[in-house]
């Protein structure tokens, strides 16, 4: 039996009127909840700033793709608030809020009074201020209306330009491609989503969408968004990088990140920071207004996942009925499938001194875990290609529960670490049959890694030499330790050659050669490849395979700045007072008028307290301050003169006496054959620093049989010496051999410079690694193939071509100055109402 009219009515009157400005996920969310408790307490009255129902944004990018329709992502259809008595205004977005009236008002001029305002006014996307944002053809990724605009451009084809690669931009991409556009996706941090990866899944999914025949650039700073003329006046063209390169885009996307819509709440003068300030029940610094989603900001943070905003919406319905519990404030995590690649991470996966990392890759299966332990307890994890355990690792870290137990399996997951396994980790291996497969790379199986043991491999690297096996991705390493245990007892295992780092299981000359074998060309592939058991490497393995890499493949590896030490980084040595000291080049210990003034200039310029003549005969400019180290370069280039490298892994000096030129003992030209070594091979990085000495007679006043790599000049001829260096413990150079002319010198020098460079480990300066190697090894490298010192010599010449450039000439250009600037200083924001 329907109630009477009049009965409506005046139940209606009772009922306090609450306004919702915002028809989106966080707004109706929370009015669905708020009916759920007390479906008669409100008349409700909900203003839409689009000109449609509620529909689920997450799903834009599906409808992008062509896998939904609209219909298909409404979450609240026209029934649902006709069903409920809400009275919808949509396409008409409130433009001002009376609070002393308690009135809102629209752009079209509608006024709606109310007892209680809710403010769901969401986030805005941020457009980056570079020229020609605003052109036609710039879109943002925000609503459906944006789809719409990317759907007419993929219609009409051509290249898209998608700016971020976070969520959004990524899934924008991958809908436009699929659509048929060309793609390329423009990234300003090193990592894809880099608040929800770490380097090694971030690298993992960047080769996975490139497979896919998206474009990706990390670290690509857009300096201008570019035009040109159209039938309907000017239409985006194309979009410029920082570093010049050009990319042309029918369409540019700007997915760079959202920022709190509080423009409405600002001008009705609620208190507002990076959000809409409120309390633990939502509401907002008047009492009868409240707040909830990406717009508020509760306890100093602002939430841009569901999760979050759900429980607000439940907080905040608990306290609009009367029934207040509080919200406080949410851990989150992030389960993804990004363009069908499965992604979750969840905590602080910053890592740190008092974190515990523990890593499991499968490069086979395209699988990357990692979770951080802190005192025992859980605090972040990253998960790639497999989230299966991502909610039980959520679980354990919200619970903050004590993981010490299960520690040792942790990694595996929760079927593994709530098991048996952990009573004898080597019961499982044990028990397996002989013919159970141990590694997948070579086709080894259990039974043959026992006998290769029975037959005197007792330890790690013995086994990979003797049957193969954990001697390619090393995945199966820790069976083959285990089997090692087992067949010998703990106390027989013998300790194999000295690993790389703490973060792997293989030694400088394994990484080497599966970098060349594995066509390895990126350090998290590295990584991945070798089964890493950290997410980043270490200070240790970081300079060592950014070296190697370089090494390897000359014009297709990129310098990772990050992986340099300071005085690499800064092109100049620091001292202990943290001011530097600067050496430029002279060549074969030459100099001019020219570049001694420029010197003396610099040094009174500069405030310079101190130039010191070296043992390699150069000038050390000692006590430049790091802001001034650009100028100074500039200065000592606009002279001609170079950076001499004294702070690098590479050639420092080639030091010469004069030679026959002016001495009377001189059998050669020494000092002209120093400056041509020198011009030959400077710039070059090498293992460790390299010294070079070319002595004009025996009496060797250049000291030369106590370099890398010496020259003794003779009557008939030149003698070439290895492996010396000063210090510590000198050690003097062994005879390589003796040649007849300048040419043969220089052509075996810098043979011999690239043999040491391609076999050398890092760190390891040339007379260690003489005397681990051999002369004999070394003089077989070189002279038992006729062709290999023009090999060795063609591989150097090929990276000198990438590496014979003065780095001081770029930083004095501008290049990386941020490194060369103060620190900021930090000062507390003052509020606005304070």
């Amino acid at each position: 039996m329907n109630a009477p009219a009049n009965f409506e009515t005046a139940q209606a009157a009772t009922r306090e009127r609450l306004v919702v400005v915002g028809n989106g996920m966080a707004g109706c969310r929370a009015v669905e909840e708020i009916l759920e408790r007390d479906a008669e307490r409100y008349d409700i009255v909900i203003f839409g700033a689009e000109p449609r129902v509620n529909y689920n944004r997450i799903m834009l990018s599906p409808v992008l793709a062509g896998e939904k329709t609209f219909d298909e992502i409404v979450i609240n259809s026209a029934e649902w608030y006709e069903e409920h008595g809400i009275k919808l205004i949509s396409g008409d977005p409130v433009v001002h809020i009376d609070r002393e009236a308690r009135q809102v008002v629209t752009r079209e001029g509608k006024v709606e009074s109310f007892d209680k305002l809710l403010i769901a006014t969401g986030s805005d996307p941020f457009v980056i201020p570079v020229p020609g944002s605003d052109l036609p053809g710039v879109v943002t990724f925000r609503d459906l209306d944006d789809v719409a605009k990317m759907l007419a451009a993929a219609e009409r084809g051509g290249n898209a330009v998608v700016i971020g690669g976070g969520l959004l931009g990524l899934e924008a991409a991958h809908g436009l491609s699929l659509r048929g556009m060309q793609v390329t996706v423009l990234h300003l941090m090193p990592t894809l989503m880099e608040r929800q990866l770490d380097e090694a899944a971030g690298w993992l999914l960047k080769q996975e969408l490139e497979s896919r025949g998206q474009t990706i650039l990390t670290g690509a700073d857009t300096e201008a968004i570019l035009d040109s003329d159209g039938p309907d006046g000017k239409h985006v063209s194309g979009v410029r990088l920082k570093d010049g390169t050009e990319i042309p885009a029918d369409i540019v996307v700007m997915a760079v990140g959202i920022r709190p819509n509080t423009q409405l709440a600002k001008s009705a003068g609620l208190d507002v920071e990076r959000g809409i300030m409120v309390d633990d029940h939502m509401v907002t610094s008047d009492p009868s207004i409240m707040a909830v989603g990406e717009c508020v900001q509760h306890r100093g943070q602002c939430y841009g996942l569901v999760a979050p905003l759900w429980e607000m919406c439940r907080a905040l319905a608990d306290h609009a009925v009367g029934e207040p519990s509080g919200y406080e404030g949410s851990v989150t995590s992030t389960k993804l499938k990004v363009s069908g690649i499965d992604l979750f991470s969840a905590g602080d996966f910053a890592g740190g001194e008092d974190c515990e990392d523990i890593v499991m890759r499968d490069a086979s299966r395209g699988v990357y875990k990692r979770v951080i332990v802190r005192e025992g307890k859980l605090v972040g994890a990253v998960l790639y290609g497999d989230t299966a355990d991502g909610n039980w690792y959520f679980d354990l870290l919200k619970k903050e529960e004590d993981v010490s137990d299960i520690r040792e399996a942790l990694i595996f997951g929760q079927a593994f670490a709530s098991g048996g396994a952990l009573a004898d980790p080597n019961a499982a291996v044990a028990a397996l049959s002989d013919d159970a497969e141990i590694c997948g790379c070579n086709g080894v199986s259990k039974g043959q890694v026992v006998a290769c043991i029975g037959g005197g491999a007792h330890s790690l690297d013995a086994v990979r030499s003797g049957c193969k096996a954990s001697a390619s991705c090393g995945s199966c390493t820790n069976l083959v330790e285990s089997l090692l245990a087992i067949t010998l007892g703990d106390d027989a295992v013998e300790s194999g050659p000295k690993t790389l780092c703490k973060c792997t299981s293989f030694t400088h000359d394994d990484v080497r050669r599966l970098i060349l074998e594995k066509e390895l060309k990126e350090m998290p592939q590295v990584m991945q490849e070798l089964h890493w058991t950290t997410p980043d490497g270490c200070s240790s393995c970081r300079p060592a395979l950014n070296y190697y890499l370089l090494c390897a493949w000359p014009g297709e590896y990129e310098d990772d700045e990050r992986s340099r030490y300071v005085n690499e980084r800064l092109h100049a040595n620091i001292q202990k007072d943290g001011t530097y000291s600067v050496v430029p080049r002279f060549f074969g210990g030459l100099t001019n008028p020219k570049e001694l003034r420029a010197i003396a200039d610099v040094v009174e310029k500069y405030d310079a307290p101190m130039v010191k003549v070296t043992g390699g005969q150069r000038l050390d400019i000692f006590g430049i301050k790091k802001e001034d180290l650009p100028a100074v370069w500039a200065d000592l280039n606009a002279a001609g003169m170079v950076s001499g490298h004294a702070y690098g892994k590479a050639l420092r000096t080639v030091k010469t006496c004069v030679g026959s030129e002016w001495c009377r003992f001189g059998t050669q030209d020494s000092t002209g054959l120093g400056v041509k070594l020198e011009q030959l091979t400077w710039g070059s990085y090498m293992p460790h620093k390299f010294k070079m000495a070319v002595s004009g007679c025996p009496r060797n006043c250049a000291e030369a049989t106590i370099k890398d790599f010496g020259v003794v000049c003779v009557d008939s001829g030149y003698e070439l010496h290895v492996g010396g260096n000063g210090g510590i413990h000198v050690r003097a150079t062994d005879l390589l051999c003796k040649v007849e002319t300048e040419e043969e010198a220089m052509e075996i020098c810098i043979a011999f410079i690239q043999l040491y460079r391609e076999d050398a480990h890092y760190l390891e300066r040339t007379a260690p690694w003489l005397e681990r190697k051999g002369l004999d090894w070394i003089k077989a490298q070189l002279f038992d193939d006729p062709e290999a010192i023009g090999n060795l010599a063609a591989r150097f010449r090929l990276s000198q071509k990438y590496w014979q450039v003065d780095p001081w000439a770029g930083r004095a250009a501008g290049a990386h100055k941020s490194l060369h600037s103060h620190l900021a200083e930090v000062r507390p924001l003052q509020l606005e109402n304070a």
